[in-house]
């Protein structure tokens, strides 16, 4: 709701209050964003201005007390006397760098405003309204602000619209999508942050003065900083404390900030990277920026985790996939890499059918002289010598057996070995002087280029049509560099309209198909953002499924994206990014938390595993809509090797019970169960999972009358047909004793096996299931 009276705006949702004005000289002051209030009074809510400070430069010497650097602001100007990090740079008409944006006017709209040229929210609630504020500078510039609240979402999302009206050009050197003053109540950063296959640590900073910035300049949103970002009191957890979060809709280069000043206001921004980035606008000529997304919770990080999961869930991922649940896929990847053939692939998609598999997905290698990563790529002639009667006899082929056919494109990319390379080699991103930079054997083609864009649609457009392809998973393996296309006259537009071309071919796609499920890849969580997940619903995460790198990842990244968005893999172990170990079931309970899928060798797994296999498909199948889109929270253990997931959805709950490294004699587990209806009795269970053979090692000789080699013929053998029952607990409790906690089972203490007994061992995991009685 938007609530407008004596240039006083009042922006509320379901829990919280957004408020500011216009003053005396048309800045835009802000009041208050935080837990949802009453009326108030607005000079009560208003930071005081009573006192002159030493060193500041007044805006008019008649009032010495209205100092800009000194007031809380939804937007701040260069040159009159506000001293923070400004959210603009702009060289005006005049030549100079000072702006002042002043009020002129405003309107408010039901529904979104969506920009003309950029992804961004819809109103997928049907409860959105939007405020539209004019502003003017004295050269003749407009500025326009957006405020699109969605209330059910509990969140408010920001952009920003630069017009020139004067006869003579302005650039543009920075431009963010929102800006925002807020008092210090004593507030803590955090940051998403990693590398490849260790994408989204979080890491925390407590604000102190000056800035700290999160920003990508490797051309994507990146794995290094997500462009999402968490402002927290200090004493937030998981369940208590006030989480702000700040998101924008964009898949390039970005640019977050949180600033304290020296009068302890607290600045926050976020936008495009202003690196190497730079736009000129003529007479009548606009620039628009990309939708920040903001929003607050006073219950702590699962309160956040139900903000972002709603808002995504049903304002961002939209068409037929939006609240669509997912199939279980089965991806040829790390099982085969670029060795297979038309034989080798019907082989495992019918092992894939057997086992519950819905979606057979073909990845690299499939088209030109794609053997390795050094060749074939920006060709899209099918490899005739691997796949005899090319993409649609063996799509058609799978369909057969019974599973819909999937495919792996990267059609952002070339090889200088390849026909496109030898027939364009003008197509790929290079600079005229210099020698083209690299990485993983390839360059970049530059969609900044009407005809690589048409290239692209046309081909990939007719390989999914010829082949009836359902799901696509289109990959981009490498950062940009050497930012030039001979197409601009100013370079500094190359980073925005190359993410701006990319989002035009993504349109020209898949908005005439929108049955394909599109799935975003940019080796692993390189270009996991709101952006993408307008064209995306889900992302390939990470490149790494080693079950407990994923469970810190896909943790962090839960704060800000729903499971619904996060593809998750079952691989074979040792794994390859780390070498871990780990059981075949904590594989499982972890993955089954996001968008399913396997991706191993299949020919090589024994019944033993064939059969765990299909057990937790059928269990995942049945509950997957709670999985993909139910409410989801993390919660730490009271030990602190231990923690625990839970998805919610119809009153039924499970429960992920995670441990890391064990601890010799080991003590009491606490099960919680939260959101429950307190008076209702519920009945909770462990989902039953198999203890292979090979995991006892030479331990099983002491349950054996006879002794055998533990890595002998006999015990090999055993262990591909026959397991052990792992313990299963069976509880009744009502909703409010959930709440509190029920005590499980004793972990092994080095005594000996029993179906009483939990076995987690390093790294184990439980499965749970809460259904109300009867």
């Amino acid at each position: 709701m938007i609530h407008c009276e004596n240039k006083v705006f009042n922006l509320e949702t379901d829990n919280s209050s957004y408020r500011f004005r216009v003053t005396e000289y048309g800045h835009l002051e802000t009041l208050y964003y935080g837990t949802k209030l009453a009326d108030e009074d607005v000079e009560t809510l208003a930071l005081k201005r009573t006192a002159q400070r030493g060193s500041s430069v007044c805006y008019d010497e008649k009032n010495p007390l209205y100092v800009l650097d000194n007031i809380p602001l939804q937007w701040s100007g260069n040159g009159r006397g506000d001293y923070r990090y400004c959210p603009a740079e702009i060289r005006m008409p005049d030549t100079s760098f000072t702006h002042d944006f002043i009020y002129t006017s405003h309107k408010t709209e039901k529904g979104c405003m969506p920009p003309s040229s950029l992804p961004s929210a819809v109103d997928g609630n049907k409860d959105a309204e939007t405020l539209v504020i004019n502003l003017k500078d004295a050269t003749d510039v407009e500025l326009i602000l957006f405020y699109t609240v969605f209330p059910s979402c509990d969140v408010i999302t920001r952009r920003a619209l630069l017009i020139n009206r004067s006869e003579k050009p302005l650039e543009i050197r920075r431009i963010m999508s929102m800006m925002i003053d807020l008092p210090d109540r004593g507030f803590t950063m955090h940051t998403f942050d990693g590398s490849w296959a260790k994408e989204a640590h979080i890491h925390s900073k407590e604000i102190a003065y000056g800035m700290w910035v999160n920003e990508s300049t490797t051309g994507t949103s990146s794995n290094r900083h997500n462009p999402g970002f968490l402002m927290t009191s200090r004493n937030a957890d998981e369940d208590s404390g006030e989480v702000y979060a700040f998101n924008l809709v964009y898949s390039g280069n970005h640019f977050g900030f949180i600033q304290k000043s020296h009068t302890d206001l607290i600045r926050i921004g976020i936008g495009i990277s202003p690196h190497c980035f730079s736009w000129d606008l003529k007479q009548a000529e606009r620039f628009e920026t990309p939708e920040a997304v903001l929003s607050f919770s006073a219950a702590g990080f699962n309160g956040m985790r139900k903000n972002m999961h709603r808002f995504v869930n049903n304002c961002i991922v939209r068409g037929e996939w939006k609240e669509k649940e997912r199939p279980v896929l089965f991806n040829n990847w790390e099982g085969n890499f670029f060795k297979f053939n038309r034989r080798s692939l019907l082989k495992a998609a019918q092992k894939a059918k057997k086992i519950g598999i819905e979606l057979f997905v073909l990845d690299d290698g499939w088209f030109g002289e794609r053997n390795s990563d050094t060749a074939g790529l920006g060709d899209y002639s099918v490899n005739t010598k691997k796949l005899p009667g090319g993409i649609k006899r063996l799509a058609d082929s799978v369909r057969k057996i019974g599973l819909d056919f999937g495919l792996w494109f990267e059609p952002e990319m070339v090889n200088e070995d390849s026909d496109l390379f030898r027939t364009h080699p003008e197509w790929a991103v290079k600079e005229p002087s210099r020698q083209p930079v690299r990485g993983r054997h390839q360059l970049v083609l530059n969609l900044c280029l009407p005809e690589v864009q048409n290239y692209i649609v046309k081909n990939v457009c007719r390989i999914l049509d010829e082949a009836d392809i359902s799901y696509v998973k289109w990959d981009m393996n490498r950062y940009l560099g050497a930012a030039f296309s001979p197409s601009l006259e100013n370079q500094g537009e190359f980073f925005h309209r190359y993410v701006s071309g990319l989002y035009e071919i993504l349109h020209r796609i898949f908005d005439e198909r929108p049955h394909i499920l599109l799935e975003s890849c940019s080796s692993g969580g390189n270009r996991f953002d709101l952006g993408m997940l307008c064209f995306s619903p889900q992302i390939w995460t990470s490149d790494n499924t080693d079950p407990v790198e994923r469970q810190r990842i896909q943790s962090s990244l839960s704060i800000l994206y729903p499971l619904s968005t996060m593809g998750a893999h079952v691989s074979a172990a040792p794994h390859q990014q780390t070498l871990r170990e780990t059981s075949l079931s904590t594989r499982f309970n972890t993955a089954c938390f996001g968008v399913l899928g396997y991706e191993l060798d299949l020919q090589f797994l024994t019944y033993a595993e064939q059969k765990e296999i299909q057990e937790q498909i059928a269990f995942y199948k049945k509950y997957r809509k709670v999985f993909q889109f139910g409410d989801f929270s993390h919660t730490n253990g009271f030990k602190d090797n231990q923690f625990f997931w839970q998805c919610t959805r119809d009153n039924i709950a499970l429960t992920g019970f995670f441990q890391g490294t064990a601890k010799t004699a080991d003590t009491h587990t606490v099960l919680k169960v939260r959101g429950l209806k307190s008076d209702t009795v519920y009945t909770i269970k462990t989902k039953p999972q198999r203890l292979f053979l090979k995991r006892f090692g030479g331990l099983v000789k002491h349950i054996l009358p006879i002794s055998l080699d533990p890595d002998g013929f006999i015990l090999r053998t055993a262990n591909r047909f026959y397991t052990l029952n792992d313990c299963v607990e069976t509880y009744k409790a009502s909703g409010k004793l959930l709440e509190q906690g029920i005590f499980l089972n004793n972990q092994f203490t080095g005594s000996y096996y029993n179906t009483k007994t939990q076995l987690l061992g390093d790294f184990g995991s439980y499965l749970f299931i809460t259904k109300e009685a009867g």
